[in-house]
Formats: structure tokens, C-alpha cells, sequence
């Protein structure tokens, strides 16, 4: 159990415990890997300057999140993160293609997809479910963390889980329409050469 005091030996422990963690977390919000890094170290600094706040009216973890959510939340309003964005969207655009780099920050295989889909989410409901699945945190937890009660909680991952099987349905819908259409595209090939030879 970490002792929350006013010493850089504090948060070199919460660093070390929950480090991965927020960057994570950060990373769900602005999906580029600099932001979050740099997202992360401000978060760290502005839970030292906090630390005397902490009351222990709840967990470490759940105090923790909820300065790291609350400041993601800041800078995704931000002119700059709107600057930002629109730009690297526009070049993304104009390039015909998405830049997938900074995505192997989640490379297990088996949660890289969903995470893709659950980014895509209304941020409300984005942060309940990776509250829930991905940090494992209680639905109490959550409204802390989020500053809404627990139906409210509840509510938002039942309407997550329910865009998400949307979203998955429509993938696997158009990736089945992909594999078909090359199916055809071989096929006529085959019956063009054929008439030729």
C-alpha cells in the first residue's frame, strides 16, 4: 500500500504502479503516443502538487484517475488539441491512408481490434468501458471517477456495448463484402484469360 506523502519518493511509487496504466488511459483519449507520454508527466505533476488534497475518502487508484481523466478531458477541449487534430487529420486524408504506428502502444493481438473500435466511441461512453474492462475498476469506482452516479454508470456501458456491437457487426459486414468482391475480381480474371488463350 502506497502512503500518499508530500516527497518525490511518493511519486516515484505511484509512477512506477499506475505509470503504464495512465498512459494507457491517456492514450484513449488523444490516440497519438507523444501526446499521451507528455499527457502522462503532466498528470503525475499536477497528482504531486495534490497530494496534500488527498483525503483518502477513496482508493489512490480512483483519486489518480480521476485528475488523469479530468485533465484528458482539458486538453481534448483545448484549441491546441483542436489545432492538432484537424491537422493531422487533413494529412491524413490527403494521404489516403491512416497512420497505424503509434497504435502498437496496444499490440495484443486479441484486444488491438476492439480497442480500435471502442476509440471511436462518444467519449463518455469510451471512458466507462475502459474504466471497466481494461483498468478493472468497480462501478462505484467509475462514478467517482467520472462524477456521476452509479445508474448513470451503468447506463453509459450498456449504451457502449451496445454501439460497439454495431460497430463490430458493420466491420465484419464490409469486411465480408471486401473478401467477396475479390473473389469476383479473381474469378472474372480467370474467364478473361481463358477467352484470350
Amino acid at each position: 500500500m502506497i502512503i500518499l506523502r508530500d516527497d518525490d519518493n511518493t511519486i516515484s511509487k505511484l509512477i512506477d504502479r499506475y505509470g503504464s496504466a495512465i498512459l494507457y488511459l491517456a492514450y484513449s483519449f488523444v490516440q497519438n503516443r507523444q501526446t499521451a507520454e507528455d499527457l502522462s508527466q503532466e498528470i503525475f505533476m499536477k497528482c504531486y502538487e495534490k497530494l496534500n488534497t488527498f483525503k483518502g475518502e477513496s482508493s489512490i487508484q480512483t483519486w489518480l484517475y480521476r485528475i488523469a481523466i479530468n485533465h484528458c478531458k482539458d486538453y481534448v477541449k483545448s484549441w491546441h488539441y483542436r489545432k492538432v487534430y484537424a491537422s493531422e487529420y487533413i494529412t491524413k486524408m490527403l494521404k489516403g491512408q491512416e497512420n497505424d504506428a503509434e497504435k502498437k502502444l496496444l499490440q495484443k493481438e486479441e484486444q488491438t481490434q476492439l480497442f480500435d473500435y471502442i476509440l471511436k466511441l462518444p467519449a463518455k461512453y469510451k471512458e466507462v468501458i475502459i474504466l471497466s474492462y481494461f483498468h478493472e475498476l468497480t462501478m462505484k469506482e467509475i462514478s467517482i471517477v467520472c462524477g456521476v452516479n452509479v445508474n448513470t454508470v451503468k447506463s453509459r456501458l450498456l449504451r457502449a456495448k451496445s454501439f460497439l456491437k454495431k460497430i463490430i457487426v458493420e466491420r465484419s459486414a464490409e469486411f465480408e463484402r471486401t473478401i467477396a468482391g475479390r473473389h469476383v475480381d479473381k474469378r472474372e480474371k480467370k474467364n478473361n484469360e481463358g477467352r484470350i488463350s
